[in-house]
C-alpha cells in the first residue's frame, strides 16, 4: 500500500513562492493497492490527482471524506475520473445510508454553489453512508471511521490493507480538556480512548496539527490541534510514524521548515511534516 499526499493544507488553497516546498493545495490523500485507488478527501489537491488517475489508467476509485467543509470538497467536480463513463466510483460520506450521503453531496453540486450539478455527472457513482466504529471494505481496503471532534461534525479513518494501516486524523480538536486525558497523563474520556485504540499500532498517523499549542488554547472551538497533542495520542498507541497535516495557510515554507527541524530527533514516533507530491510505501 502506498500513500501520496496530493493536499496538505487546511482552511483555504495558497499557491505561490512561499508554500512551493510544502504545498499549497488542500486536504488530498491516496492510497494505492494494485491497481485500486482510495482517496481520503477532494481538497483542491483532487484536480491533479484525478489527471494523473486518467493518465494510469486507473478506474477502480473510491473517495472518503472525513467532512464536507469547502476546503476538503472543492475539488471534487474538478476531478477527472467523475467524467470518464468507464470509472467504477464509490463515494463514501458520513451520513445513515446512501441516500443521505448523496443528498449531502448533492447541496454543493446543485448548479448554484458549482456549475455542475450531480445528475450531470458521466461516470457511475456508488454511494454509502459511513458511520462511526463501523467497519466496511473497499476493494483490498479495510475501513474503520473515527468520531472525531470538529464543528458540523468530523470522522478519521483507520485504513488497513496487506498488512499495513494508516490512521488519517483530521479535523478535529483535542478530544479532551485542557489538563485531561492522554496528553495530560490522564484517563482518556471515552472519545479519546477510541481514537487511540483505533490508532494503535498504525504504520503511520497523519494527524491535523493546524495550530501551535498557544493558538488551540486562543481558538478551542475551531476544530483543530497541535503537535504535542497528536504526539502524546501516537506515542499512547505505539504508532510507528506520525505525520504532521492540515498545514495553517499562513505558514510558510521557512516556518514549516522550523517546526520540521524542531521534531527531526524525535525517534518514537518518528515525526514529520507532510509535504504535497510525498510519496510514503507501507509494508505490511
Amino acid at each position: 500500500m502506498k500513500l501520496r499526499f496530493w493536499g496538505v493544507r487546511g482552511s483555504i488553497a495558497v499557491p505561490g513562492p512561499a508554500t512551493c516546498r510544502y504545498g499549497g493545495n488542500t486536504s488530498c490523500l491516496e492510497l494505492r493497492h494494485g491497481g485500486h485507488a482510495l482517496i481520503l478527501d477532494a481538497g483542491t489537491g483532487a484536480q491533479a490527482l484525478g489527471m494523473s488517475l486518467g493518465t494510469e489508467g486507473v478506474r477502480d476509485i473510491d473517495v472518503l471524506f472525513t467532512h464536507l467543509h469547502a476546503d476538503h470538497v472543492f475539488g471534487l467536480p474538478f476531478f477527472a475520473p467523475l467524467y470518464a463513463p468507464s470509472s467504477r466510483i464509490g463515494i463514501g460520506v458520513a451520513a445513515w445510508g446512501a441516500d443521505e450521503a448523496r443528498e449531502r453531496v448533492a447541496r454543493y453540486l446543485n448548479g448554484q454553489n458549482h456549475p455542475v450539478r450531480l445528475r450531470d455527472l458521466p461516470a457511475p457513482v456508488d454511494w454509502h453512508g459511513v458511520r462511526p466504529q463501523r467497519t466496511f471494505a473497499r476493494g483490498p481496503f479495510e475501513v474503520t471511521p473515527i468520531r472525531l471532534n470538529h464543528p458540523g461534525s468530523a470522522v478519521g479513518y483507520r485504513v488497513a490493507c496487506g498488512g499495513a494501516v494508516l490512521v488519517h486524523v483530521t479535523d478535529t480538536a483535542p478530544l479532551a480538556r485542557p489538563g485531561e486525558g492522554v496528553a495530560a497523563g490522564g484517563t482518556p474520556p471515552a472519545i479519546e480512548r477510541d481514537l487511540v485504540d483505533a490508532m494503535h499500532g498504525a504504520d503511520v498517523v497523519v494527524f491535523d496539527t493546524m495550530f501551535s499549542e498557544p493558538e488551540y488554547l486562543e481558538k478551542m472551538t475551531w476544530g483543530h490541534a497541535y503537535p504535542e497533542y497528536a504526539l502524546a495520542l501516537a506515542k499512547a498507541a505505539d504508532a510507528k510514524r506520525l505525520v504532521l497535516f492540515h498545514h495553517a495557510p499562513a505558514a510558510s515554507d521557512d516556518e514549516l521548515d522550523q517546526l520540521a527541524a524542531f521534531w527531526s530527533t524525535h525517534t518514537e514516533p518518528v515525526v514529520t511534516l507532510a509535504k504535497e507530491g510525498e510519496v510514503v510505501d507501507l509494508e505490511g
